[in-house]
């Protein structure tokens, strides 16, 4: 059986506004996988899907051909890995961003193949039910579990190490109630930066901790200048 050119229009239009709906969420909290990669993916998907499922028609009854008509499409599924695994990425230490996007693209990659191969119902409530998970599960799931406002943060000091103190550095961020993770200093290597260093930090707390500590900091002997995330 061979597609109209209706037919074809219509799947791949289709695979195109299922994608967008989800691209949008996306690109709403302007992730790096926005509304033309999702678009893009799903359309993609559904025109593999097709040319798997009748892209050789011409070939069939010939002597000694056989047709898995899943073998093309299903390269999809280990294929659109590695477009997700370029949305990961470690955002500070032990913090990693863009799973969900990842999800998302291999969730449209899935609804594209549903709607090359027909499954006009499948492909629907599949993004009915991908936008709810993007868009409502989130809030549900801070509610459910109570995620701490505790979160990992990045200092960044740039200081005069003969004039500066990391014993007093560290007595303040216990008073403040931050944890240290891990802490690095590098020398400065510009010039007129003969004895300045920098000063990296990753700890964990509230961002008022965060305010508070840079705040007892900021007027410390050696203290040049503090930038945090």
């Amino acid at each position: 059986m061979l597609l109209s050119f209706q037919e074809i229009l219509l799947r791949l239009l289709l695979a195109a506004l299922m994608g967008s709906v989800v691209g949008l969420e996306r690109e709403r909290l302007n992730w790096v996988a926005g509304l033309r990669t999702h678009m893009l993916v799903c359309v993609g998907s559904a025109l593999i899907m097709m040319v798997s499922a009748y892209g050789f028609a011409e070939v069939l009854g010939q002597p000694h051909v056989e047709l898995d008509p899943s073998r093309v499409a299903a390269q999809v599924v280990s294929g659109i890995g590695f477009l997700g695994a370029g949305t990961i990425f470690f955002w500070r230490k032990e913090v990693l961003r863009g799973l969900t996007t990842a999800a998302a693209l291999w969730a449209v990659a899935g609804i594209g193949l549903a709607v090359g191969g027909g499954m006009y119902f499948a492909a629907g409530a599949t993004t009915v039910l991908v936008l709810i998970i993007l868009a409502l599960m989130k809030p549900i799931e801070r509610r459910i579990f109570k995620i701490s406002e505790i979160q990992t943060h990045s200092l960044s000091i740039k200081l005069i190490p003969t004039e500066f103190s990391l014993t007093s550095l560290e007595e303040t961020m216990n008073s403040a109630g931050m944890n240290l993770i891990e802490m690095k200093i590098n020398r400065i290597t510009e010039k007129n930066s003969k004895n300045n260093y920098i000063l990296e930090i990753n700890l964990t707390g509230k961002n008022e901790q965060l305010l508070r500590l840079a705040d007892d900091i900021k007027d410390k002997p050696g203290i040049q200048s503090i930038s945090y995330q």
